[in-house]
């Protein structure tokens, strides 16, 4: 699609009801032939909406007002330029591991976790947060600074523990440091305006992973994974999993992925948009909602749920 319509949509498809602010950004935009124009110096894959809106927000820009972000970002465009090409959307959303853990909790214990696309490595914690579902069935540590709250419909094989975790590490072409304020500015920014419950969710996240940070390396997701299941303890059933990561992959290294993870002695978790993996999907028992935004969580390859893109809700197959 155009740039034009590229924002045009997400404006309709994912900020709408998610973020007013982004919605109207992204709605004018796709409006602004000027503004395009400088979008359109981009390479294509950084003309990425919640991409250029991160980068503003983090470069001091101002996001509530139109004509205001349009005068800011047009007299600063070198400055974002830059800080775009250099940027990723990383967002590392603790939420998702609401929609794992009736997964991670189902598998021998311990785990050895091994997170692709890891970001800071925030949803490496699963054992550490605490998780409502449905406001009623709530497990996890009670001292906890991070409450998942989460939707759970069909039969939810809900555990009556966390999984107990031996030992934790991660891949990302650019990992974060938790403890780096810089980085961690930086996936404040890709917190939507208006989405007022992610950021103390985030940052309780953050409290959790600075005392014990993980282990991330930083490399591509293909040519590490392997050496990442060798290094895990024998005691421990490694999994690796990921979240929201792969359709920033091309269709053909999303099979190589999958191939070479099926090969792998591990088991494999998966929480991927509709369509991300077309492997997976042919399995499906029934169509994705009439969302895009829909995920798929499965299991080996087998599908189990469908859940919402930040964990809200997990919609588990009968």
């Amino acid at each position: 699609m155009s740039t034009a319509e590229w924002y045009r949509s997400f404006g309709a498809m994912e900020a709408r009801g998610q973020s007013a602010t982004y919605d109207m950004l992204a709605g004018r935009i796709a409006e602004d032939a000027e503004l395009l124009a400088l979008i359109e110096q981009l390479p294509e894959p950084k003309r990425q909406p919640n991409l250029l809106f991160g980068v503003v927000r983090l470069l001091g820009g101002p996001v509530e007002d139109y004509q205001a972000f349009r005068t800011w970002t047009s007299a600063e465009w070198d400055r974002v330029r830059q800080a775009v090409l250099q940027r990723r959307t990383q967002t590392n959303e603790p939420g998702r591991c609401a929609v794992l853990l009736p997964v991670l909790a189902a598998l021998p214990q311990p785990l050895a976790l091994i997170e692709v696309g890891a970001s800071a490595g925030l949803c490496l914690y699963p054992d550490r947060y605490r998780y409502r579902y449905d406001g009623g069935h709530v497990v996890g540590p009670a001292d906890s600074p991070v409450v998942l709250e989460c939707r759970a419909d069909g039969p939810v094989p809900l555990p009556a523990e966390v999984p107990r975790v031996a030992w934790r590490a991660g891949v990302d072409l650019n990992p974060l440091d938790v403890r780096s304020a810089e980085d961690m500015r930086w996936l404040e920014c890709l917190v939507w305006p208006e989405q007022h419950e992610r950021l103390p969710r985030l940052r309780g996240a953050v409290r959790v992973a600075r005392k014990e940070p993980p282990h991330l390396v930083r490399g591509d997701l293909n040519e590490v994974i392997g050496d990442l299941v060798a290094r895990a303890p024998a005691n421990a059933t490694p999994v690796v999993f990921h979240t929201a990561v792969l359709a920033y992959l091309s269709p053909e290294e999303r099979e190589a992925f999958a191939g070479k993870v099926r090969d792998l002695p591990c088991r494999w978790v998966s929480n991927e948009a509709a369509g991300v993996l077309p492997s997976v999907d042919r399995r499906l028992p029934r169509p994705a909602p009439d969302d895009r935004l829909a995920c798929v969580v499965a299991l080996d390859g087998r599908p189990l749920a469908f859940a919402a893109p930040h964990g809200q809700s997990l919609d588990w197959f009968g």
